[in-house]
């Protein structure tokens, strides 16, 4: 403590200034806290312009404002376009909708455009992987999907997903993990968005915690697939083959934002 502070505090004036400061400061944290857990009520109605566009803005700061409740470190490159979040085109956000980055989807020949001091028997094969965060509101879905190669030489994407942060109900066409229920036995309120639809083809769902760290995968890579954040979201790190192709049920659905009506 300097002897300005010393002085000033060793007056009248200085202590209710100091008091006056000390209840300024926790006014300031209580809006922190505040502002900390504002992600946890937010209607979709929250994420859209009056036009009825997608605000990818607001969206960020709700994702920021989660990251913070769960003391995790918010680094540059979440700040960046590299960060990027989407509503599937259905306008509503809290149910529908995730946010992501790809800290990498590389593909490539061994010794050649990736790789280029190997020298060994599978020189000039492909290769390919991915390292992948997923990030998801209180009760928001990544709507039902597949992966099924493309043009590129690559065969469908094989996933691993493991929980860091909340909890998450995995939907599936396959039952393999051993711990799967089916849908249709969840509480009518409690199924996923799309059920009971012709389009939509998950028949079970399992349960993954960051408490217990255990990973969910597919059997098969070309089945359906999705995921639903708990009550507090979650952040969700995915293991994967390169990605090179995305299918939605839903017909019409797009990796794409709205726009004004």
């Amino acid at each position: 403590m300097s002897m300005n502070r010393r002085q000033m505090m060793g007056t009248a004036a200085g202590v209710a200034a100091g008091l006056a400061m000390g209840a300024g400061g926790c006014r300031e944290e209580q809006v922190k806290m505040s502002n900390k857990a504002s992600f946890l009520s937010y209607g979709s109605e929250h994420f859209y312009n009056a036009d009825g566009s997608f605000d990818a803005g607001k969206a960020k700061a709700a994702y920021y404002d989660m990251l913070r409740y769960y003391n995790c470190p918010i680094p540059d490159v979440l700040r960046s376009e590299e960060f990027w979040v989407c509503d599937f085109m259905q306008g509503d956000y809290s149910k529908l909708g995730m946010a992501g980055i790809f800290w990498i989807n590389a593909k490539g020949s061994y010794g050649g455009n990736g790789a280029k001091a190997y020298k060994g028997e599978f020189a000039e094969k492909n290769y390919g992987y991915l390292g992948h965060e997923i990030y998801l509101l209180p009760g928001q879905m990544l709507p039902e999907h597949r992966h099924i190669g493309g043009d590129e030489g690559y065969g469908p994407k094989m996933e691993s997903w493991q929980v860091r942060y909340g909890e998450v109900e995995f939907f599936g066409e396959h039952k393999g993990a051993g711990d799967e229920i089916l849908i249709s036995d969840m509480p009518k309120k409690e199924q996923p968005w799309g059920f009971g639809q012709d389009w939509f083809h998950c028949k079970y769902v399992a349960k993954r915690t960051a408490k217990t760290g255990q990973l969910y995968s597919l059997e098969d890579p070309e089945s359906w697939h999705g995921q639903r954040a708990g009550k507090t979201g979650a952040i969700v790190t995915e293991y994967a083959t390169y990605h090179n192709h995305v299918m939605f049920s839903k017909p019409g659905m797009e990796f794409a934002s709205s726009s004004a009506r």
